[in-house]
Parts: C-alpha cells; sequence; structure tokens
C-alpha cells in the first residue's frame, strides 16, 4: 500500500525541541506568469541534538547553499516532505531557491491563485503547515523567527503586502515592481502572510493607550470596498475592548486585513496581515443579514485578540492548538456579549456548542480537547478544541470571578510573551490567584460530554441539591474521571418568583450534595431550583425538574439564557413523548412574547427555537429513524403555529418594516418578525402570502429581505419561481448573496436531492470556492431524511471524492458531518457503511483516510 492509505500518527509524548533555531528570516518571493521563484536566507543556530532537517512539500528545488557554499547532490538528502543537511556546522546560514506553482495550487494552503481576470490574487494560508509550500523551512510553531519579505510581480498587480512595516518599494524594470516588509515580532512560520494583487483600500487609524498611532488598512476588489465599513469599525472597537478588558495593546504600526473569495476557513491571525474569507468581513444591509454582520463583528474581534492569545503567545506544538484558540473564542464571545444582549450570546454558544461540539463527543471522531494523537492536524480544527475549548477558559474565569481572572491572565502574558507554550502553562500561570484551577486539567486530556443529573430535596428552611456526574467510556481512552464542573445554582420561590439564593457550586467527585440554609418560602410555597445557569459548565443536564417547575422558570428565571434553556426541555420533552401539553407551551411563548415584544424581541424570538433534526439525533445510539424524529419536529411547530394563530398576525403588525437601523433592538424586531412570518404561513394565514411579498418587495436589508425569500421557498408558494429569479438578477453580481440564494433553496425539505444536484451542476457552482461548496453540501448535512438515503450519500460522498483531490482540507471537514452513521437502523446502517468503505477504496488524502479510519472502527 501507498504511504497516502497509510497515514503515520504523530504523538504527543514523542515531542521533542527543534534541534536547530532560526534568527532570522529573509524571503524573497518573485510572481511570473506561470510561477514564482522563492528564495530563502536562514540565520540557523544549533541548540539540540539532532540533524538541519527543513520541511517542504511540493517544492522544485533549484539550488541550496550554507555558509555561502552551494551543496552537490551527496551533501543533502531530499524526498517528498523534507530536505536534511548531511553533517551541517551548528552555525549555518542556509540558502535555498525553489519554484511553487501557485496558479494550480488548489489546496489553498501555501501560497495560491484565488479568483480570475480582475478578481485574481494571490494569497497564503500556512496555518497549520502550510509555509512548507512556499520554501524549505523547520515548519513548526515552536520556532520563532524574525522576518524580513521582498515580493515582486508585475505592476498589474498594484498590491503587494506582507506582515509587519513596510520599509521599501521600488520598480524593477518596466512592468514589475516591490516591496520589503520587516516584522519586528519573532513568529512562528505559520503566522507568515503575503498578498499579491490589485485591491482598494479603506484606512483609519487608531491611536493605542500607549500613544502608538496605528494605520489600519482593509482591503478588498473595488465592488466590495464600500462593504468594510462595518468591519473597520468592528476592528477599532476589539482594540479598545482588549485595552479595557486585558490591558493588551496593539504593538505594531500598521494592521491590516484583506479579503479573499476563495479561503478555506473563516479568516487567519497572519502576525499585522489577517487573511479573511469575504463571508467573514463585508458587510452592509443590502447585502448581509443582520447574523451576518454580527458574525463579522465577532471574526474581526476574534482574529485581533488573537495578537496577544496565539501571536504574541503561541503554542508549544500542534496539540496546543486549545490553547490559542479556546481561550481566543472565549474572548470573542465575550466581546460580542458586550454589543447585544448577554443572554442572546449565551445561547448563540450554547447553540452552537451542542449541535456541533456535542455531536462530535458523541460519535466516532470524539477527541480531548487537546488530542494525544493526529495524522493530519488540519482535521482538528473541530467545534471541540474551539468550543469545548473555550467553556474550559469560560468554567475557570466564572471560578476565578474578574478580578482574580484578570489577575492570572496579566500572569500569563507577563510569563510567556514572545515564547511558544503548553495548556500546564496556561494554568500554571493562572494558578497564581487561585490553586484550583491546576484541577482543570482532565477537561482538555478526556474526551466525551459529562451528564449532569440531579434533583432537589427540602424540609423547612433547608434545601439540598443532590448532583452527579458521568461520561461515557470512548474507545482507546483510559476509563473517564471525575471532572470539576462548576454548577451556577440560584433557588425561587415557587409562589412569587423570588430569587432566594444564588451560589457557584463545584462539584468535584461522582456525587455530591450541596445545602443551602435558612431558605425563607411563601407559605405554600416549595423552592424552585434552577442549575447550570447561563451554562456554566459544557455538560448535558438531566436535572429532575417537574414540568411545572420548567414552565415556572421560563415564567421568572432573572437570566434569559436560563428562560430560554427551561423553554428547551419541555419542547424536548414533549418531542420524546414525555411530556404531552403543548397548549402550556403555547402559553408560555405568548406571555413571555407579549413581556419582550417591545424590550428584547430578540430574546423572545429564541425562545421560538426547535431543536435542529442534527441535535435531536444525538438522543439515539442506535434505531435512529430520521423520518420519524423530523415528522414529530414538524407535527410540533405546527401545533405551535396553530395554537398560535391569534396573536401572531396582532405581534407581526406589531414590527412593522421601518428605516435600517443597526441595534440590538432593530435586529432583534427583524428576527422575531420572521419568526412569526414562518409561523403564520404554518397555520395557514390567508393574510400572510401577502404579506411575505410585501416584506421582500419593500425590505430595508438583507435580513428582511432573505426572511421572505426563504418563507417563499418553505413554504412553495405560488410565486416561488418568479421571486427565485428576482432575487438572482437583482445580486447575481454579489457572490456572497448569491451563496444565501443557493443554502436557501438547498435547505428547504422541499428541495429533492435532483434539485440539490442541478444546482450544484450550474455554471456558477464554483468547486474552487469554499463558500459556494458549503451551501448545498452543509444544507443537505442538515436534512438527515435526504441524507442518510442512497441518493443522498452517493451525492454527498461524490463531492468529498472530488474534492478529496483538489481541497482535502474541505473535503474531511464535509465527510465529518457522517461520523455517526452507525446510529442508524440496520437497513439503513448497512448502505451508510457499504458507502463509506467504498469510499475508502477511493481516497488518498491524509485528510478524508484518517477521518474514515475513524468512522469505520465503531
Amino acid at each position: 500500500m501507498s504511504q497516502a492509505t497509510t497515514p503515520q500518527k504523530i504523538y504527543l509524548k514523542d515531542y521533542t525541541p527543534p534541534a536547530y533555531a532560526v534568527k532570522k528570516v529573509d524571503l524573497d518571493i518573485c510572481l511570473y506568469e506561470q510561477q514564482a521563484i522563492v528564495s530563502s536566507r536562514l540565520e540557523m543556530t544549533r541548540q539540540a541534538a539532532g540533524e538541519l532537517v527543513l520541511l517542504g512539500r511540493d517544492l522544485q528545488l533549484q539550488q541550496v547553499s550554507v555558509n555561502g557554499e552551494v551543496l552537490s547532490s551527496a551533501q543533502f538528502r531530499l524526498d517528498s516532505e523534507s530536505l536534511t543537511l548531511i553533517d551541517a556546522p551548528d552555525r549555518a546560514i542556509v540558502e535555498t531557491k525553489v519554484i511553487i506553482k501557485p496558479q494550480t495550487n488548489t489546496t489553498l494552503e501555501g501560497l495560491y491563485q484565488s479568483g480570475l481576470d480582475d478578481e485574481m490574487m494571490f494569497v497564503t494560508q500556512c496555518e497549520p503547515e502550510g509555509f512548507r509550500k512556499i520554501t524549505f523551512f523547520p515548519d513548526r510553531p515552536d520556532v520563532l523567527s524574525e522576518y524580513t519579505t521582498r515580493l515582486e510581480a508585475p505592476k498589474t498587480f498594484k498590491t503587494l503586502l506582507a506582515n509587519g512595516n513596510l520599509v521599501e518599494a521600488g520598480e524593477v524594470g518596466d512592468d514589475r515592481h516591490y516591496t520589503i516588509w520587516h516584522d519586528p515580532t519573532k513568529k512562528p512560520s505559520y503566522l507568515f502572510a503575503a498578498v499579491i494583487a490589485n485591491l482598494q483600500v479603506l484606512q483609519d487609524h487608531y491611536t493605542t493607550s500607549e500613544g502608538r498611532k496605528v494605520l489600519l488598512e482593509l482591503y478588498a476588489v473595488s465592488q466590495d470596498i464600500d462593504k468594510c465599513h462595518v468591519a473597520m469599525q468592528a476592528l477599532k472597537d476589539s482594540m479598545k475592548w482588549d485595552e479595557d478588558n486585558y490591558g493588551r495593546a496593539y504593538d505594531l504600526d500598521r494592521y491590516m486585513i484583506v479579503a479573499t473569495s476563495q479561503f478555506n476557513m473563516g479568516a487567519m491571525e497572519n502576525k499585522g496581515l489577517n487573511i479573511f474569507n469575504t463571508s467573514c468581513v463585508l458587510s452592509s444591509p443590502e447585502t448581509a443579514t443582520d447574523e451576518r454582520s454580527f458574525n463579522v463583528k465577532a471574526v474581526i474581534a476574534h482574529e485581533y485578540f488573537h495578537n496577544w492569545t496565539g501571536n504574541r503567545i503561541t503554542c508549544r506544538d500542534w496539540f496546543q492548538l486549545c490553547l490559542k484558540e479556546g481561550f481566543t473564542v472565549f474572548r470573542d464571545q465575550s466581546f460580542s456579549g458586550d454589543f447585544r444582549s448577554k443572554a442572546v450570546q449565551r445561547i448563540e454558544d450554547v447553540a452552537i456548542l451542542r449541535s456541533a461540539q456535542f455531536a462530535e463527543d458523541a460519535g466516532t471522531l470524539a477527541h480531548p480537547v487537546r488530542p494525544e494523537s493526529f495524522v493530519e492536524i488540519n482535521n482538528f480544527y473541530t467545534a471541540t478544541v474551539y468550543e469545548k475549548g473555550a467553556e474550559i477558559v469560560r468554567m475557570l474565569a466564572n471560578l476565578l470571578g474578574k478580578e482574580k481572572f484578570r489577575q492570572g491572565t496579566d500572569e500569563y502574558f507577563a510569563r510567556y510573551d514572545g515564547q511558544a507554550v503548553t495548556v500546564e502553562d496556561f494554568l500554571s500561570a493562572l494558578s497564581v490567584a487561585d490553586e484550583r484551577v491546576l484541577a482543570f486539567m482532565p477537561w482538555y486530556r478526556q474526551p466525551g460530554t459529562p451528564v449532569l443529573s440531579g434533583g432537589v430535596q427540602y424540609e423547612q428552611d433547608k434545601v439540598v441539591v443532590r448532583l452527579a456526574q458521568k461520561t461515557r467510556h470512548v474507545p482507546n481512552y483510559d476509563a473517564p474521571v471525575a471532572l470539576p464542573i462548576p454548577v451556577d445554582t440560584a433557588i425561587f420561590d415557587s409562589n412569587t418568583g423570588q430569587l432566594l439564593a444564588e451560589k457557584m457550586l463545584l462539584l468535584t467527585t461522582d456525587s455530591a450534595e450541596f445545602v443551602f440554609d435558612g431558605i425563607q418560602l411563601s407559605e405554600g410555597g416549595h423552592p424552585v431550583v434552577s442549575v447550570l445557569r447561563n451554562f456554566s459548565a459544557p455538560v448535558r443536564l438531566e436535572f429532575d425538574y417537574s414540568d411545572e417547575d420548567l414552565v415556572r422558570l421560563v415564567s421568572f428565571e432573572t437570566e434569559g439564557f436560563n428562560r430560554w434553556q427551561a423553554m428547551q426541555t419541555l419542547v424536548n420533552r414533549w418531542l420524546f413523548g414525555s411530556f404531552d401539553n403543548v397548549d402550556s407551551i403555547a402559553g408560555l411563548l405568548k406571555t413571555v412574547t407579549d413581556e419582550l415584544l417591545d424590550c428584547d424581541p430578540m430574546l423572545a424570538a429564541r425562545l421560538f427555537d426547535v431543536p435542529s433534526q442534527k441535535e435531536l439525533a444525538m438522543a439515539y445510539d442506535s434505531d435512529y429513524d430520521p423520518v420519524a424524529v423530523k415528522a414529530r419536529r414538524d407535527e410540533f411547530i405546527k401545533l405551535i403555529a396553530c395554537a398560535l394563530a391569534d396573536k401572531t398576525t396582532t405581534w407581526y403588525q406589531a414590527l412593522p418594516i421601518q428605516a435600517y437601523e443597526d441595534t440590538p433592538l432593530a435586529r432583534g424586531r427583524r428576527l422575531l418578525r420572521n419568526v412569526l412570518l414562518d409561523l403564520r404561513l404554518l397555520a395557514g394565514d390567508a393574510a400572510a402570502e401577502q404579506d411575505v411579498y410585501y416584506q421582500y418587495d419593500n425590505a430595508t436589508c438583507m435580513s428582511e429581505r432573505l426572511g421572505a425569500f426563504t418563507a417563499i421557498i418553505n413554504h412553495d408558494l405560488g410565486k416561488k419561481s418568479l421571486y427565485i429569479a428576482n432575487f438572482y438578477e437583482k445580486f447575481a453580481n454579489e457572490d456572497l448573496v448569491i451563496d444565501a440564494w443557493f443554502n436557501a433553496q438547498a435547505l428547504s425539505s422541499r428541495t429533492s436531492i435532483d434539485d440539490i444536484a442541478a444546482l450544484m451542476q450550474r455554471q456558477d457552482y464554483d468547486w474552487n470556492t469554499p463558500n459556494r461548496v458549503r451551501t448545498t453540501l452543509g444544507a443537505l448535512a442538515a436534512k438527515p431524511v435526504q441524507l442518510w438515503t442512497q441518493q443522498g450519500m452517493a451525492l454527498y460522498l461524490s463531492a468529498v471524492e472530488r474534492l478529496d483531490g483538489s481541497n482535502p482540507l474541505l473535503a474531511a471537514r464535509l465527510l465529518s458531518a457522517l461520523a455517526r452513521w452507525y446510529t442508524l437502523g440496520d437497513d439503513t446502517k448497512a448502505m451508510a457503511q457499504s458507502n463509506l468503505e467504498q469510499l475508502k477504496q477511493k481516497v488518498q488524502s491524509k485528510n478524508v483516510l484518517e477521518f474514515l479510519d475513524n468512522m469505520l472502527t465503531v
């Protein structure tokens, strides 16, 4: 078998420090019509035993020299992954010259071409191991170096950018030019960035708390530059927020962001030169929904915050990925919560965690937040590393409290600035504020989602809360141990709704009892205990609530998240048959919507949430029937729509279309309006169809227009074909809006697999643009009834096979949606297994093979 079909694992336990340090890097990238020539000069010094090994992939070596002497082929070993210098001296100036082909690089790693014609640009993506596709280098995160970069290209590409500060620019003959950039901050190779393009720029300035005046630049193609203002304001807000909350000021004279349409990730935090997927930087009311616009702000913040949590302090090795990503996700979530309803932000965070990360933990791709081994590190840019990693940091922050957490993070920044460190180092720094944080290390090592169960007993003025934890044993890992679980708890009076007590409990054993003394209840009242407030730990909650107490919590919980959580629990009980009073749920929705309509319509809208089909599927370890689950879910939504038919029109009319505003209240009104429109159509409201057309035709922003457009498609309204054509014609030149056009159709349950296949065969369906590919395949993955059929799997896996050769990173991420195939009913499970096994015989990338190996080991 070839090496591609027998991928080798890399283990954390085998870590050794690099044999050579690289003090300085001088890089020269010259772009030509069909190739690029890359010359590098590395100042290297031995620091440990071992050979001088430079990593490289898909490079055509032209020459290598050491200390000015050109080496013969007998003085080095060259293979498909590395260049080893034989008997290299302890101090060496290593110079290499290679040819690369960015014009044909479809993996979107290293240096590659993005776009065509007027929008053609050449950009880099080096995290985690893309730099070795640009030049030979010890491409690992614990090699930190000072970079000087020279870029040369035809003058048709007027934009030549790299990390750091611009030190020189000039011409090379009549038709070529160059720039030279110097980054004084030592960084690992994965943070290198370069852009060769023809872009417009939006400029602004920010003066830091230390008095440094920073030039801010956002680059995009000419037609998109007017959509960069939201991102620019978000950048300034992020810089101010990081100074106020963490005492972190920016350290260079320039901060640049470049938007590109072909990018595997959302964005990349390259030091001083962030490269963004257009979907995460471009925003205007006419072309971006409120959701995407807010996501732009969150991603801008995330990448900026990496300047300290990831760049200034980086990872010793890729097993420590959660060190930078978990901490930074927590920081961007906190930032976002300060710019909208904190309750809604927490609802959004938890909804993503449950639908994505809990699914990973419950399936064959379960892994610790800090993995012990990997074949392809790209496969571990997962919800577990990011979202669960953030939840661990949140637990630590809540345990310590605001002042002590700031004390601990200040220590972390002071102690490790300019270093490549580990999760243990992070906890060690925080422990100066409270040694209890050291007990959280098992959260990083142990896979699986803990189940937190319990109940309450009370007599007179004493309330006893019983808690227990259990985590499933994931194959190939040690037996699970009890974890420290912070459980934020409150007690309310069942009659008055009065808040009687609040306390953060810490469960550190398999089970424990916690006593609240001195609880004074009203006559005839009983304590209503609210546990896991604001989702204080990433666990599945199975608390022994009565249905009546859940209704009470929806009514009088003081935390908006827990009102949503109580409602979600009631909905789940109905969906799984343990609660049959849908009128009670409808009554709650009436009361709460009346209460929140004018003050927090976004929270009101989220209280109508129903768990997705994907989330509901996680309740089944076997005999999962997608058709039955969808039918039950559809029945519930229809019953709610009919029960609220006398109110939804009234509420909808109370939220008329108004002049566009980008405020939490206005965004909430638009979201609730779209929820109500859908319910009215489902209930058969005779006036709703005309209201849909009116909302589409008179929309002041994309949230209103797309909400109506989606309703037209989902309810198969009479003018559907007309509006599909109208939407496309109106936005034909806006790629991100056309992505939404594809997605809205593919996501509808009324769109067949043949219809999705037809969308994927259109001329404007670009397989080289991940955003476009995800519009259809992501939608199919969200529709289990269609996905888990022979036809659905054939379409889905044919796409994975096609992408395996061109963009294996994207292929593997799409494949992960099938990880719980083994929970299906026998016939469907056998069909799914057969298809996955057939795929394994066809693919070759390490990315896809690693996932398939794990998925088929049940």
